[in-house]
This record gives structure tokens, C-alpha cells and sequence, in this order.
């Protein structure tokens, strides 16, 4: 891609975005997100109707009465977008490769959030972390952050979501909205989400292409997987080979949707070819 055909593209992704950023959808981000930060304020005496869980326990122990804290929600929050560029990324058959759809969803998500007011950051990582852009807000940040991942190469490499949310421990100390885009081609992360999650309000969303989910039927053909570079031949013709895949992909994408939400993680799936603008009203709509 030139250097006009990149800016054209951020451009155009620019302007698709804010399209979508209507006071509906706006709204619904706020209202799913905006909680996540709170500061303490004070400790006063408990009233009726209070929280029992915002019970002061020391306090009420010492002078013998119920004092609760009291928390303030912050006037911003962060937003950390963490965007999968192993080399499957780098696919599609149908409206667009898999890393295009997710430069769109990352950059709705951005202007989102510096709409209300909020700091984004992006990461870019594959089996160790590429790009780290730390959270500002402005246009032009998100602006960069569109251009980053677009001009970024994806890496022949497999993907290592332990490796991401390690940073991630380390880099962002405030509690953040945490959305993890990939296709999730990847197992043996549970233990490092379970620990994120205790942290972060953590979303995962998996960008897929239509055709990963079965193989079609096309004679004999001597396959590459992107990721390890791994050339084998395979029979697509049979249908074992067909279902053996099928129910290997679906058995994959089960355990991976289930990690979430076991980890009180929301997790959505979007097709390359979708529309990804309705999956995100409707999820921001029931994550409150």
C-alpha cells in the first residue's frame, strides 16, 4: 500500500466511523464503560438505603455504629485497544481481509471514547508485543492509531494473548476497558485472563472470515498456515476431513467464548463482511 493509498484508507475509515457515532450509540458506550473508574471520596455515616457492601467495617467496628465509603466515579477512564497482528490476520475472501475490519471496529471504538471525553491507547501484538501507543485523547490520536495499525505488517508468528496481557499488567495501572480483537487461533490463555479480568473490564472480540468455519470443497491442495509457515497437503474433497475441520474450529471458538464469560469477560463474534457498527450497539446496550 503507497503512502496516498494508506491516507486515503484512514480517511475513509475516519469518516466511516464518525458516521456511525450517532447519540444512540454514543450513549450506550457511555453508560456501559463510564463506571469502571471510581475514586474515593469519603466515610460517612450509614443511611438508609446505602449499599451494605460499601460498609466500613473498620470504622464501624471502632465507634460501635454502620459508616459506609463513599466513591466518586471518575471524570475520565482509559480505553486500551489490543489488536492481534499474526499473520492470519491478513485474510479474507469476501468484503475485506480481517485486519481491515478491525482497523474500522478499533477506530469506531476510539472516536467513541474520546467522545466522551475518555484517553485511548492501542497495542499491537503477535507472539510479543509490536507497537505500543500509549492512551491520549484528541482526533488526531485516534487518527494515528487508524494509520498504525493499517501501515503495521502482520508477523508470521502465532498469536500469545499471555504475553499481551502481561504487558498490559505492567503498562496500565487504572482500571480500563480492555477490548482484545483477533480471531483467537490461540489456546492456554485462561490463567492470564482470569487474572486480567480481576483488573480490567475486559471485552474480546473475534473478527472472522465466513470461509474459516468449513472447509469448501476443492479437490487436493497443498495449504499453508500463516502463522508457523507449516505447508501440508489435504484432501478437501473428503468429507471427513471436512467435518473432522468443522468441529475443530467450532470446538475452538466454544472454548475461547466460554473463557470470557467464565471470567466475567463479554466476548462477540464478527464476520468480515457484517455489520459490526449493530454487534456493538447491542452488546454496549446489555453490558450495562
Amino acid at each position: 500500500m503507497t503512502t496516498e493509498e494508506l491516507l486515503k484508507k484512514v480517511k475513509l475509515i475516519e469518516l466511516k466511523s464518525k458516521k456511525r457515532l450517532n447519540s444512540l450509540f454514543l450513549g450506550e458506550y457511555h453508560s456501559s464503560f463510564k463506571g469502571v473508574g471510581m475514586t474515593f471520596s469519603e466515610v460517612r455515616q450509614y443511611q438508609f438505603g446505602d449499599d451494605v457492601r460499601k460498609i466500613d467495617w473498620n470504622k464501624t467496628a471502632r465507634f460501635n455504629e454502620p459508616f459506609v465509603k463513599i466513591f466518586e466515579e471518575e471524570r475520565e477512564m482509559i480505553s486500551m485497544i489490543l489488536v492481534d497482528i499474526s499473520a492470519s490476520m491478513n485474510f479474507g475472501t469476501r468484503k475485506q481481509f480481517k485486519n481491515e475490519t478491525v482497523a474500522e471496529i478499533s477506530a469506531t471504538l476510539a472516536f467513541s471514547a474520546i467522545k466522551n471525553n475518555d484517553k485511548v491507547g492501542l497495542i499491537l501484538y503477535s507472539d510479543k508485543i509490536d507497537v505500543f501507543i500509549p492512551p491520549k485523547k484528541g482526533n488526531s490520536h485516534v487518527v494515528r492509531i487508524i494509520k498504525t495499525i493499517l501501515e503495521t505488517e502482520s508477523k508470521q508468528a502465532e498469536t500469545d494473548l499471555n504475553t499481551v496481557f502481561d504487558f498490559l499488567l505492567k503498562t496500565v495501572k487504572r482500571k480500563s476497558a480492555i477490548f482484545l480483537l483477533s480471531d483467537f487461533d490461540v489456546t492456554n490463555f485462561e490463567r492470564s485472563l482470569s487474572i486480567i479480568t480481576k483488573k480490567h473490564d475486559v471485552t474480546g472480540i473475534r473478527v472472522y472470515d465466513k470461509i474459516e468455519k468449513i472447509f469448501p470443497d476443492m479437490g487436493l491442495l497443498y495449504l499453508k498456515d500463516l502463522e508457523t509457515g507449516k505447508l501440508q497437503w489435504v484432501n478437501t474433497s473428503s468429507k471427513a476431513v471436512r467435518d473432522r475441520y468443522s468441529n475443530y474450529y467450532q470446538q475452538m471458538i466454544t472454548l475461547t467464548e466460554n473463557s470470557f464469560t467464565k471470567n466475567g469477560a463479554g466476548f462477540l463474534s464478527i464476520h468480515t463482511d457484517g455489520d459490526y457498527a449493530k454487534l456493538l450497539f447491542n452488546y454496549f446496550k446489555g453490558h450495562r
